[in-house]
């Protein structure tokens, strides 16, 4: 008699409980730590309904251009990889690092299975949003690995049995994941071994074609172990100078190289390569290794390591086109960068951004427009730095924190002598100083009407007159100006310029309110992480009932409230993690409306939530017999904040309740 789903998802979640309680063998505990990161770190409950997430079709356009490159090398290989499991009727899919699917190949008479499962393009499975899965867990580990059946953290997944294999770019940092999956296998998770070792063959031969396409214009040193595989496995792929530099190597070659003691930057690290030459592994001359290429009739040539004196053979691949100039990307235009890194999968900021980036180094000058705390300075400072003016001065004036007073002299600059309390050098103003650069003006709404004018002037002949001067100074200007106020209302009652308004409106750009995000969580992790880099002390992580309140929050003052937020739980948490009762009162005081204590996998046990009326904090309490470092611990919140909350509830404990 088989189970109902219900019965299964009860049985699916007492499974994740005791696996959680107990030590785990070396492979399950790669699945043991996704689950843990799934109560923990994204608050999921194995048991909620979890319909497979698709990212819009324009935001799926803009990861498969991001992955372009990629999926160009990748395609005879993610083909070739299905014509092999087809029959076996798996699917296959490419995931970029983020873990939206880029390319699928699958049953086209099975599509609408293919949609309901997610298995197919432009699906989400990051852990964050599919709980433990192939590719999502292949993503946060970095290893191969199978989820198979009740692996997968969500009951909505446990049908499914899915192999990944990470893809490595040549520097080490993850490039995609590649994933096949089937609606239907033996119950045995060994039947798997077989697709996990094809999976990992293919994203290995995806991973080096990826190499070799970026350093075709290098020398190439090919290792092997064999003679007579070294030209078809090619193993260990190293690309060097003509004086045998370092320039790259394939993540087999990396390995190798450390193993001989060469320490080479990891992910994320900015020690290069070039600290390392070819013979400092192995035991010959540049001139040996380069004449390879003519040695002998297979042109193969045998070395020893120069450390440990391992017997490698070696082939050489010569430059095959003209190299990219130094510094510049071969996969994707590294200037964009300080842009890229302001939005994630947000529809409304990638309109934006790709509109941002299209402008960056046009003559016009632009106007930033969103709620205040938006982001519309860093906004700014990105449109600067990704541009051609990114060497010279970014200058920026917050036009309604400036007191009137000073803000003619402040902006224009004076001679010496032109007024009372004037230095007696003079003063270069803001914006001379941003000759070159771009001038930031932020709330240009709030800018004294007299004052418009002299700026509309600026920008019109590109010169300013200082208070004092005779002669103009001419300025090289890119004005990118800010506001949270309607200028149109604002000229309608006489406020605005409306010339002005037009200079400065060459192309609008404009930020929606963080409520309307998509990307919060993105932000969210952003942002901390800045804050703890800025801080450069210990090392804090956001735990899941942290992150969930965040998320549930409305954010009436935007990014800058959420900036100040995190900064106050990193300020005031005890310990290696920040909790929900280590954030800001205001962010907090809906959270407990919805407690993880509700949730059979937050609190342990399969208890029902508080009963119709009953405070959730009173209702924890009662369950924990009045042990407030229980409850405290149950809710994710320090004892402080129980006490302050019992007290604003009008809580009190039956020990100290006063007799009828």
């Amino acid at each position: 008699m088989t189970m109902s789903n219900a019965q299964a998802q009860r049985q699916h979640v007492k499974t994740i409980l005791h696996a959680l309680d107990h030590p785990a063998d070396e492979e399950d505990a790669v699945i043991q730590r996704s689950w843990r990161r799934c109560i923990d770190r994204f608050g999921l409950d194995p048991a909620a309904p979890s319909p497979p997430r698709y990212v819009p079709d324009r935001t799926l356009r803009e990861h498969q251009d991001q992955a372009d490159a990629l999926i160009q090398v990748a395609r005879a290989g993610v083909e070739q990889l299905y014509r092999q499991v087809m029959p076996l009727d798996y699917v296959v899919l490419l995931t970029d690092a983020r873990g939206i699917a880029v390319q699928f190949l699958g049953d086209r008479h099975a599509q609408r299975e293919h949609q309901r499962t997610g298995l197919y393009l432009g699906a989400d499975w990051s852990e964050e949003h599919a709980g433990t899965c192939a590719v999502g867990t292949c993503i946060q580990e970095r290893v191969p690995l199978t989820c198979h059946h009740s692996d997968h953290f969500s009951a909505h997944h446990i049908g499914l049995t899915c192999t990944a294999a990470p893809v490595f770019d040549p520097d080490g940092q993850l490039l995609a994941v590649l994933d096949i999956s089937a609606y239907q296998s033996p119950e045995s998770k060994a039947s798997q071994t077989f697709a996990l070792q094809v999976v990992k063959h293919y994203a290995r031969m995806i991973e080096d074609a990826f190499f070799l396409q970026r350093y075709g214009g290098y020398h190439l040193v090919c290792l092997d172990r064999s003679r007579e595989f070294v030209q078809i496995n090619r193993r260990y792929l190293i690309a060097i100078e003509e004086n045998g530099t370092l320039v790259a190597a394939n993540t087999a070659a990396r390995k190798l190289l450390r193993h001989h003691e060469l320490p080479l930057p990891g992910p994320g690290e900015a020690r290069p390569f070039r600290a390392w030459n070819i013979q400092d592994l192995l035991d010959a001359e540049i001139g040996e290794v380069l004449d390879t290429r003519h040695y002998g009739d297979d042109r193969v040539r045998a070395f020893r390591t120069h450390r440990h004196h391992e017997l490698h053979f070696a082939t050489l691949l010569e430059p095959q086109r003209r190299r990219a100039p130094a510094g510049q990307p071969h996969y994707r235009d590294a200037s964009l960068a300080p842009l890229e890194a302001l939005a994630d999968d947000d529809p409304a900021m990638r309109d934006t951004l790709t509109r941002a980036a299209r402008l960056r180094n046009e003559p016009i000058n632009i106007l930033v427009v969103g709620e205040t705390g938006t982001g519309k300075e860093r906004m700014a400072r990105a449109l600067h730095e990704s541009s051609r003016r990114c060497d010279k001065p970014f200058v920026a004036i917050n036009c309604a924190a400036m007191p009137e007073s000073l803000i003619e002299s402040e902006l224009f600059g004076y001679e010496p002598g032109s007024f009372t309390g004037a230095r007696s050098k003079g003063m270069k103003g803001l914006i001379a100083q941003a000759d070159g650069g771009t001038l930031f003006l932020d709330e240009i709404g709030d800018m004294p009407l007299q004052l418009q004018t002299r700026l509309l002037r600026v920008l019109a002949e590109q010169e300013v007159l200082p208070i004092g001067a005779s002669r103009p100074l001419k300025v090289d200007l890119r004005v990118v100006a800010a506001t949270h106020r309607d200028l149109r209302g604002l000229i309608d009652l006489g406020q605005f310029r409306e010339d002005l308004f037009y200079r400065l409106n060459g192309a609008s750009l404009r930020l929606p309110p963080l409520r309307e995000r998509a990307d919060q969580g993105y932000l969210i992790r952003r942002l901390f992480e800045d804050l703890q880099a800025e801080r450069g002390d210990r090392r804090v992580r956001l735990r899941g009932d942290a992150m969930s309140a965040l998320l549930a929050y409305p954010w009436p003052g935007n990014i800058r409230e959420l900036h100040n937020a995190l900064r106050y739980a990193l300020a005031t948490c005890e310990g290696d993690e920040v909790v929900v009762g280590d954030l800001p009162e205001e962010c907090i005081s809906g959270h407990l409306a919805h407690p993880a204590a509700s949730s059979p996998v937050a609190s342990g046990n399969g208890r029902a939530g508080p009963a119709l009326g009953e405070d959730p904090l009173e209702e924890a309490l009662r369950r924990q017999r009045w042990n407030i470092s229980a409850v405290a611990r149950e809710l994710g919140l320090s004892r402080p904040t129980i006490y302050r909350r019992m007290k604003r509830l009008g809580i009190v404990p039956p020990n100290q309740q006063s007799a009828p």
